[in-house]
């Protein structure tokens, strides 16, 4: 099990359980939190947008270019930026932090 702490735009924290290899989109979509991911994980919208807690950052394999264009169109951007359909769980992310974008909006709760 990995351990995830996902912040809301109001700054609570939401507490998570993934599996090794499960994308942190789907983590997210079953806690709650508000990330569209509509393009389902082909780096074609940025809906699945967060910003990775700056000590998290260096421990994830880096972004692709494909992911860094995608994240050019994303509201909110921060250095720190990932799309969370990019992040692919590993034992060693166990305790990973990321803020949801207070820019986030999940369209299919409407």
């Amino acid at each position: 099990m990995v351990k995830v702490t996902f912040v809301t735009a109001l700054g609570d924290k939401v507490a998570a359980d993934g599996e090794p290899g499960e994308e942190l989109l789907r983590v997210a979509q079953a806690a709650g939190m508000p990330l569209e991911g509509t393009c389902e994980g082909q780096m074609a919208c940025s809906t699945c947008h967060v910003v990775v807690r700056p000590d998290w950052f260096d421990k994830l394999p880096p972004a692709s270019e494909d992911e860094e264009d995608m994240l050019d169109l994303a509201a909110g951007v921060a250095r720190t930026s990932r799309l969370s359909c990019q992040i692919v769980l590993t034992a060693e992310m166990d305790g990973l932090e990321v803020r949801i974008p207070a820019e986030s909006h999940d369209m299919r709760r409407l």
